[in-house]
């Protein structure tokens, strides 16, 4: 009589189900294996790629545009008023003089700005934001030329008048993209940091000030952007910097002085605005990048 094999040698002599392979008696499956495959680079990390490429983009084309410049001047009949406005380090001088207009409004600005932005979200001094709002609107919407010319009135010709008519005119920005930071951060993540036992101070530097970093570096961008611009017209206040170049060329029609200055205006514009942009690249918390 023979035996019957019963199940298990049809069990055993039968064919893996599609998709499912056996190693060592235990039975993989295909998906498994392909879920362990290397995925893609989240959209962020894309971003952040093609936005480092672009930042080495705007250098070379300021170099280029500085180099082309040079070329041109020395290749420029340039007549005795001309080099006279140029010559013993002028040039040098008011880029400088910009420079530190630009440098010393921006601080004044930030230590300004931030701060009143961060006392104006807390719970005893909100009644006070449309009365701090309505000044720094005012100071922005106020022609520039003619708030310094009150300040000239009041304080005398000097670089002192300028830099006041600059910190003015660009504390709007940074203060109200501060406010609007801090406001737009989730209340519930706030409540969960207090539950941790965290202080109000622990809650606003841990937390809410990280979370607002994106909007307060994009306020500070413009505030640069703002006063490269406006301190062209410093020089109508004895402050110095480029507008004197400027406003030579055009009083004496000397077109090389006018470019010379302009073009120096535009190009020191874009590096800074370069340059807060790399700050904003390298500041930005980590944990508010978009991961899939």
């Amino acid at each position: 009589m023979s035996s019957n094999s019963g199940p298990s040698s049809g069990s055993s002599s039968g064919r893996q189900p599609e998709g499912e392979r056996e190693s060592g008696g235990i039975a993989y499956d295909d998906e498994d294996e392909a879920e362990q495959e290397p995925r893609p680079p989240s959209p962020a990390a894309t971003e952040r790629r093609v936005g480092w490429r672009k930042l080495t983009f705007l250098p070379a084309a300021l170099v280029a545009l500085l180099l082309a410049t040079w070329l041109w001047f020395r290749q420029a009949d340039l007549d005795a008023l001309s080099e006279n406005a140029l010559s013993d380090g002028q040039v040098t001088k008011a880029l400088w003089q910009h420079v530190q207009l630009t440098v010393i409004s921006t601080f004044f600005v930030l230590i300004i700005a931030i701060p009143l932005g961060i006392l104006l979200t807390r719970a005893m001094f909100r009644k006070a934001m449309p009365v701090a709002m309505a000044f720094a609107n005012m100071g922005q919407a106020t022609p520039a030329i003619g708030l310094l010319a009150l300040l000239v009135i009041w304080l005398g010709i000097g670089r002192r008048a300028a830099l006041i008519g600059i910190i003015i005119y660009a504390v709007l920005p940074v203060l109200s993209n501060t406010i609007a930071g801090l406001k737009a951060n989730d209340p519930t993540l706030l409540e969960a940091a207090r539950g941790i036992g965290m202080s109000p101070l622990g809650v606003l530097t841990r937390v809410e000030l990280p979370l607002a970093v994106p909007l307060i570096l994009a306020g500070v961008r413009t505030a640069l952007v703002l006063n490269v611009g406006t301190a062209t017209l410093a020089v109508f206040g004895g402050g110095g910097g480029l507008g004197v170049l400027i406003t030579t060329g055009i009083t004496s029609q000397r077109m090389p002085v006018l470019v010379l200055g302009s073009i120096l205006t535009v190009a020191l514009a874009l590096l800074v605005d370069w340059l807060a942009s790399l700050a904003e690249l390298l500041l930005r918390p980590r944990g508010l990048e978009v991961r899939t």
